[in-house]
């Protein structure tokens, strides 16, 4: 079916509508589903106070445009962070040969882990440009998982190594050399880390990207590490010189930390985890919709820093083709106002059950799990 909305339209059964939002959005069709009735009246309403409020377009070349925006905005965090970490990380490096700490040295390798977790990340961002093929039907969007797992083993691998040298350290304690510089790189490390750590979370919560929370988490941990060395400096001052390894160990902790919690955000992802507060809107505006009776099944799944949605609606039996396609474009356009980064929505009408007419999907009954 080829209305003049533009919509791409994949039916299941002769009824579903697989929308892609290919239409032309100027405001000016009408609702045949309310057929002049208060509510659809007052849902019209809304609807046009909801577009002044927050403007947008449904256009396909507009929901690419933004999708393109938002890679766009993860890369320029990503190379603006390798920069400041690699920076600090060659800061802290030149530090370390100089005085021998063990704790700097597991701070300098955390930093320069946290930097090059960019690369795999980069990669994943420039793969989710790629238009969707027809073996990569969804597109490539989940690279960013992929990318995700590789932040994960990394932190995994840092927190292995520093927990090696502060081990080695405390079995063959040593004096620490350069305290003033270990001091001062120690703050370096952690301005970097922590401007690297906002950078990174504020965008990659505005895009919708969970791996690059993730960094961000990663690097934040980092300047809490970079202040741990300055204990470590300001015991070795004292003359105690199991503070060094010492410290190196509390580092370690730190990762350990921050690695669950990283591991946590990408194994929600990986596993189509969505936060159930956009579920529920996302049930809330739906169900307002005239002509909606109920909610069948709503589902709602990332692909990369983009969600899609599917939505089984009950509607009308009574109603025809156009009317229930209809409701599904009003259905459909509900989503887009109360669910952030939805890119896409299948939108699945099915009649209202009756005595009168056979269940419509009878012919599937012995396809059920």
């Amino acid at each position: 079916m080829d209305d003049r909305h533009g919509h791409t339209h994949g039916h299941k059964h002769g009824h579903e509508h697989g929308h892609e939002h290919g239409h032309d959005h100027e405001h000016t069709h009408t609702h045949g589903h309310d057929h002049g009735h208060p509510h659809g009246r007052a849902a019209r309403w809304r609807h046009r106070a909801g577009h002044l409020l927050r403007p947008h377009s449904h256009d396909t070349a507009d929901k690419v445009d933004q999708a393109l925006e938002s890679s766009a905005r993860g890369l320029r965090a990503l190379w603006t962070s390798l920069a400041v970490l690699g920076t600090t990380a060659v800061a802290q490096a030149v530090v370390v040969v100089a005085s021998g700490s063990v704790a700097l040295l597991g701070d300098t390798v955390h930093n320069a882990a946290d930097a090059l977790t960019a690369l795999p990340l980069a990669l994943a961002f420039l793969l989710g440009r790629r238009a969707a093929t027809r073996r990569f039907t969804y597109g490539y969007g989940r690279a960013e998982d992929l990318a995700g797992i590789a932040i994960v083993l990394t932190i995994a691998a840092s927190a292995a190594f520093a927990a090696w040298t502060a081990t080695d350290r405390l079995l063959h304690p040593r004096d620490i050399e350069q305290l003033p510089a270990v001091a001062a790189a120690a703050v370096v490390g952690f301005i970097g880390n922590e401007w690297v750590a906002r950078y990174r979370i504020r965008v990659g919560r505005e895009i919708g990207s969970a791996a690059l929370v993730a960094d961000g988490l990663h690097a934040r941990t980092d300047g809490f590490t970079s202040l741990a060395v300055l204990l470590s400096a300001a015991g070795a001052a004292l003359g105690w010189r199991l503070a060094d390894p010492l410290v190196g160990l509390a580092i370690t902790a730190a990762i350990l930390l921050v690695l669950r919690d990283a591991a946590r955000e990408v194994f929600r992802r990986v596993m189509d985890a969505v936060d159930p507060a956009l579920t529920d809107a996302a049930e809330r505006a739906v169900r307002v919709v005239p002509g909606v009776r109920d909610i069948g099944e709503l589902r709602l799944r990332w692909i990369g820093h983009r969600l899609r949605a599917e939505v089984a609606v009950v509607v009308g039996g009574e109603l025809s083709v156009r009317e229930a396609h209809r409701v599904a474009v009003d259905a459909e356009h509900a989503l887009l106002h109360a669910v952030p980064r939805l890119t896409a929505a299948l939108i699945h009408a099915d009649p209202a059950p009756s005595d009168r007419s056979p269940d419509p999907h009878a012919a599937l009954a012995h396809h059920a799990v």
